[in-house]
């Protein structure tokens, strides 16, 4: 018999084993990029930078398929037990993986990168909230980071290995692996994560309602503008390690799993910093992620310099992930699945919008690291948006509106 505390650690366990397949499935199509274009699309021998910027709109448009789904899905399935929405999000993340792997054209390889996209943000936010739940009251920043550690812990085993894998035997046997992760992962949440009631007290009248409020949308916005420069630099990260550097394509992997290290300790300082401080944590992390793209513009020539700067870029940028997530949820108010999947849907819009305008940048013939001081001009926009955010809070408290919400408020005052 397993005790009460093993059954739970087990849960969690599961909850952030279902994120790792997910950072897998986001981040390693930016690893094996150029394989994708080659295999795909016609004209690569002869213009591979235009091919390869071509074949990154996989990435957009996974993207795409979140920031749809997470507000849809939350909205629609308002009511459903939150348990019970995980295993079905599992259930589609399965099918369109295998699909993903399957497809013979690029497009109909990226319909079902789009439907591997619409489950992503709704499972890792009722990841999060039921994360909360098991982990007791007032737990709630620990929850992100837990339904965020998995996503995070990939980028450093999963992804490189996944990079490996795809250009030792082929790009398809990255999402055949991946399907088979997210199966394990619906196998385990059956048996371990206990089953949560509905809510018939909500529907989609209430989540929408959440969608009138500016200051939900400030943060969608400051989310969704200041990560956009990380994506812009990891999506191009293969042929700046490559074409920029000149190292072989056998270091990739090494520096996808260094950027991975660094979303990992950015994650864990992020969850400190924001529960000690959450505006501070959000407008420091921005200042100091501008800051990192900048160098990693300027700087990024050198072997050595690259992991450094790659290492930085990264760790900087999840530094502010948590306050971001954790204030997203609390202007939500009562609509916290909503908020939780807007966060994701936020995040991949800056996925999206970083590959896009990546891509523009190095097609234009900027070289491949100007998405560097495209990222610092996106931070500063996150930065802007953050301080509107705020201004509109004190607005609003000077006008005696309620700002913080229910319970879900309280945690991160």
């Amino acid at each position: 018999m397993l005790t009460n505390t093993l059954r739970r650690n087990f849960a969690l366990f599961s909850l952030a084993l279902g994120g790792f397949a997910i950072g897998i499935t986001e981040f390693a199509t930016m690893g094996v990029l150029p394989d994708i274009a080659r295999g795909l699309l016609p004209g690569y021998d002869e213009n591979p930078t235009q091919v390869i910027a071509q074949a990154g709109t996989l990435i957009s448009i996974y993207a795409l398929g979140v920031v749809v789904g997470a507000p849809v899905i939350a909205i629609l399935f308002a009511r459903m037990s939150q348990t019970m929405l995980i295993r079905w999000s599992l259930g589609v993340l399965v099918l369109a993986t295998l699909g993903s792997a399957i497809m013979p054209t690029f497009w109909s390889v990226a319909a079902f990168r789009f439907a591997s996209g619409l489950p992503h943000g709704i499972y890792l936010g009722t990841a999060a909230l039921l994360a909360a739940q098991l982990l007791g009251p007032g737990n709630m920043g620990k929850g992100i980071a837990i339904s965020m550690s998995g996503l995070t812990i990939a980028n450093v085993i999963g992804v490189p290995l996944s990079t490996v894998l795809g250009q030792q035997f082929g790009w398809r046997w990255v999402y055949v692996v991946v399907a088979a992760v997210f199966a394990v992962t619906l196998l385990l949440i059956v048996l371990f994560v206990p089953a949560t009631p509905g809510n018939p007290g909500r529907s989609a009248r209430h989540e929408v309602r959440a969608l009138a409020n500016p200051r939900v949308w400030l943060m969608v916005g400051a989310t969704a503008i200041g990560f956009g420069g990380f994506f812009a630099v990891y999506s191009y990260i293969a042929d700046v390690t490559t074409r920029e550097i000149g190292l072989a394509p056998s270091m990739v992997p090494w520096v996808t799993a260094v950027l991975g290290l660094g979303m990992v300790v950015g994650n864990w300082i992020g969850g400190l910093l924001a529960d000690k401080n959450m505006r501070m944590a959000a407008l420091l992390g921005l200042a100091v992620s501008a800051t990192a793209f900048v160098l990693y513009a300027a700087f990024a020539r050198t072997p050595v310099s690259l992991f450094l700067l790659a290492f930085l870029v990264s760790t900087a940028t999840m530094t502010f992930s948590p306050a971001l997530s954790a204030r997203l949820i609390r202007v939500s108010n009562e609509a916290r699945l909503l908020g939780a999947a807007m966060n994701h849907a936020a995040g991949n819009i800056a996925n999206s919008l970083g590959a896009w305008l990546g891509g523009i940048v190095i097609a234009a013939g900027l070289g491949y690291l100007a998405p560097g001081w495209l990222g610092a001009m996106l931070a500063a926009g996150g930065f802007v948006l953050m301080l509107a955010s705020l201004a509109v809070e004190r607005r609003d408290k000077g006008r005696n509106v309620d700002t913080s919400g229910i319970a879900i408020g309280e945690m991160f005052d």
